[in-house]
């Protein structure tokens, strides 16, 4: 019998579950926490994370989802690609890549409340 690795294989069932999920209502716009991150590791999506890209993380979401991403605080925008999978922080809803948290005036909180809708 072949050893299947865990990591590998809990990434795979992620991603067989959440590819086909279907958007829920109330997932179309919400508002909550986010916060950002840098790392240079693969997603959920299969794809190598690149902090200079405009992507973000979301629970449930489809990959390729994009939303437009509001800081409540300022009233910044900035438009993000779904690539991964989280927070896994409560009342969090997005982990923006380094890039769209300094489009939105993020980066030296480290996280903040935003809103954000499905435009496509």
């Amino acid at each position: 019998m072949t050893k299947i690795r865990r990591s590998t294989f809990t990434s795979a069932m992620i991603v067989a579950l959440t590819a086909f999920a279907p958007l829920s209502a109330h997932a179309a716009s919400s508002c909550g926490g986010a916060s950002w991150y840098a790392l240079r590791s693969k997603t959920a999506s299969g794809e190598r994370m690149n902090p200079s890209n405009l992507t973000a993380a979301h629970k449930s979401l489809r990959f390729g989802t994009k939303l437009k991403v509001t800081n409540a605080r300022n009233g910044k925008s900035v438009v993000v690609r779904i690539n991964d999978r989280g927070p896994f922080i409560r009342g969090r809803v997005l982990d923006l890549s380094k890039a769209a948290a300094q489009n939105i005036g993020m980066i030296s909180s480290g996280h903040g409340k935003v809103c954000y809708e499905v435009i496509g």
